[in-house]
């Protein structure tokens, strides 16, 4: 077993400023799992925390991760608050709420709106195989693998009361910008969102109307620098739009409602 104080030492030198918590984690995580030293050596190399452990919180959740994939940021759980609310706003007025998560990556959004609002019935798209193969163990709906809408299936047309997505939205050009964890160690597809960073956010936002229900809801995490040309693409696609801002997660969500039914 590894001396807690030397785990400590090696950590704080391969930079990690919390240090003692990343300890405490690796150690806890062993427990359960064993391998201290090799999950050290992956650690001190670069790779996220989260990804070595195997997990992360996310609104007081854990969710299951794996090497490789995208990590789910704290300020997320703002996107996930805001789609929480929507579908709570839907279930108080029906029997169900139907839920759709696109790029859901591990499935930490779709998953915590499942969780916090009953009788959701959720569906979760992505790319990345890796990925999915993490959502399926977080999401208790059904998971899909490919480009955005290509892979939901036709009798979902029309049936969305909640569309949320946190499409990748740095452009291409800053993605040297990134901290190396996320440049190293993440797939590019959930980081590069085009030449403006929001080509993926477009798409969404275009095809949005063939899936939502009347009255249903888009959302999408963006960056307040961008929420303007995201707006935009709401427009464009003939929703009424409004944005939603968090200060204390630096997290910025445009929200899109289509005509309500007759």
């Amino acid at each position: 077993m590894i001396a807690e104080s030397g785990l400590v030492a090696r950590l704080r030198a391969a930079g990690c400023v919390f240090a003692e918590d990343e300890a405490r984690l690796l150690v806890e995580a062993a427990g359960e799992r064993g391998g201290l030293e090799a999950m050290v050596r992956r650690r001190v190399a670069g790779l996220p925390l989260e990804q070595v452990v195997g997990w992360t919180e996310f609104r007081g959740r854990r969710v299951v991760l794996a090497e490789g994939v995208f990590v789910p940021r704290r300020r997320s759980e703002f996107l996930a608050g805001r789609a929480v609310a929507a579908a709570e706003a839907v279930a108080a007025r029906a029997s169900g709420v139907v839920v759709l998560d696109l790029c859901c990556g591990v499935g930490a959004v779709g998953a915590a709106v499942a969780a916090e609002v009953a009788g959701v019935e959720l569906h979760a798209a992505d790319l990345d195989p890796a990925a999915l193969a993490c959502a399926r163990r977080n999401v208790a709906g059904a998971v899909y693998e490919g480009d955005l809408y290509a892979p939901l299936p036709a009798s979902l047309r029309g049936r969305v009361d909640v569309l949320v997505a946190n499409a990748p939205y740095v452009p291409t050009g800053e993605l040297e910008l990134l901290p190396a964890e996320a440049r190293l160690y993440e797939p590019r597809a959930a980081l590069d969102g085009g030449a403006d960073g929001l080509d993926v956010q477009r798409r969404i936002a275009a095809g949005a109307a063939q899936w939502l229900a009347p009255g249903g809801t888009l959302l999408i995490e963006t960056s307040g620098r961008q929420e303007d040309r995201t707006v935009e693409a709401f427009r464009r696609a003939g929703l009424r739009t409004r944005v939603a801002r968090c200060e204390d997660l630096a997290a910025t969500v445009v929200e899109g409602t289509g005509e309500a039914g007759a």
